[in-house]
């Protein structure tokens, strides 16, 4: 009865067969119902009304129709195995009361051995419901493990699915950037070469403002020297015109028209050589080098930059101090892009000192040095003011692109910029600077000489 009632609450719980198997769990129900009552009518029945042998016969009947209907119905497939392990048990019981019912006498003497087998048998049964509740909870454990796979594997494909479309969300996003990206850097271009453009024509007005002012002179002296040469020659028709003209006033009117005339070819030669410098400096350019007086090309920039700053204000002046450490000083540069970096480190140079000039007034004496050496076949260029200076937390900053410490529309944050990239990456040099607030500036120009040996 044990076994039965064990099997139909082991078979009930395992199999949920109240929701699973409602008929079969009634029959089950049925099953433990009529266990109870052959156990029953087992001790409350006397022999004389039902003989004890009768009622056994009635377990073995309905063990055996029991394991029968598990075992056989598709339904109880998992607990067929357990099923399996009563069986031993109930074949010595049905052999021990057979065997009690047809030879008592061979039944008392094997007694001991059907009950050691019987005890076995229990054993068996308990030992095969162990391994068989090992079995399902191992199973419980892999169908868990199961469910949780297929749980984790239903939520990668939503993930999956989720991430596919935030892949093509993004990849779209992506997409377009780089459109907007592409347009934004050919207007950065754009824009990077009108601004290029711009600081050239910024440089070009500077240059030209200086040539203005440094052409005046030689031109000047051009007319002077023409109006001089019409007075001597109106005076020498006059005296050719004489009766008796006077041949060594003549000779000294005409050694005075070639002095004139000599002092206006030099002059005239030297309004020419500004010209073409402009012209030098306005045109592009092939980018070719050229071997070039360095310490001529310097001295003619600070000239054009000191007399560009005159012109726009009458009132300034300065000391410009030169130390070259030879007359001629030939290196192999672009004089196009080399005299605009010049030009723009000139330009910075009064402009500090004419800051600081108005600041301090008459005690303050505006200076730019130039200097220039030969060192290891290495050409070095100082151009040093005494004006404002640069704070250290701006000296950093003064080679980047459009940064200036000039009021707005007084510069376009290029031309040091420019200059460094010309030194650097055009003649493989180096730009630096050395300054203290309030007292100097000082540009260090390096660049290889470059002339073949």
């Amino acid at each position: 009865m044990l076994i039965v009632l064990f099997f139909v609450q082991y078979i009930q719980k395992n199999l949920n067969t109240k929701e699973a198997y409602p008929r079969w769990n009634q029959w089950l129900g049925y099953a433990r119902l009529f266990a109870i009552l052959l156990l029953s009518l087992s001790y409350s029945i006397s022999d004389d009304i039902l003989p004890a042998s009768l009622v056994t016969w009635l377990w073995h009947a309905f063990m055996l129709a029991f394991v029968g209907v598990i075992y056989t119905r598709e339904e109880f497939k998992s607990v067929r195995s357990l099923m399996l392990s009563v069986i031993p048990l109930i074949i010595i019981g049905v052999l021990g009361d057979f065997f009690e019912l047809v030879a008592p006498n061979l039944y008392k003497k094997f007694d001991d051995y059907f009950d050691m087998f019987k005890l076995f048998a229990i054993i068996w049964v308990v030992a095969m419901w162990y391994q068989n509740k090992r079995q399902q909870k191992q199973l419980a454990a892999e169908r868990l493990q199961r469910l949780e796979e297929e749980k984790q594997n239903k939520l990668m494909q939503a993930r999956k699915a989720e991430l596919e479309v935030l892949v093509a969300e993004r990849t779209e996003e992506i997409t377009r950037q780089k459109e907007e990206l592409i347009t934004a850097l050919e207007h950065l271009k754009t824009t990077q070469t009108q601004l290029v453009q711009s600081e050239k024509m910024a440089s070009l007005g500077e240059l030209t403002a200086g040539i203005a002012h440094e052409i005046q002179n030689p031109l000047n002296f051009v007319n002077n020297f023409a109006e001089v040469n019409s007075e001597l020659i109106e005076e020498l028709k006059e005296e050719q015109e004489k009766e008796t003209p006077d041949k060594e006033l003549i000779e000294e009117i005409l050694n005075d028209l070639a002095d004139n005339m000599q002092k206006m070819v030099h002059h005239g030669k030297r309004a020419d050589s500004i010209v073409k410098g402009m012209l030098m400096h306005s045109r592009s350019g092939s980018g070719e080098k050229e071997s070039v007086d360095v310490n001529a090309l310097a001295d003619e920039y600070m000239r054009l930059a000191y007399h560009g700053l005159r012109a726009k204000d009458k009132s300034f002046n300065a000391a410009l101090e030169k130390d070259f450490q030879t007359e001629v000083l030939m290196a192999r540069i672009t004089p196009q892009d080399f005299g605009r970096v010049l030009l723009n480190i000139f330009n910075n140079a009064f402009y500090a000192v004419m800051q600081r000039k108005q600041k301090e007034g008459e005690g303050y004496r505006p200076t730019v040095w130039l200097r220039s050496t030969l060192q290891n076949n290495w050409v070095e260029i100082r151009i040093k003011d005494n004006g404002t200076g640069i704070p250290e937390s701006v000296r950093a900053k003064i080679f980047e692109p459009f940064f200036t410490t000039k009021p707005t529309g007084q510069g376009t944050g290029l031309g040091l910029s420019l200059s460094y990239e010309i030194i650097h990456a055009g003649h493989n040099g180096t730009l630096a600077v050395e300054s203290e607030k309030g007292s100097f500036t000082e540009f260090i120009i390096r660049i290889p000489q470059g002339l073949p040996n």
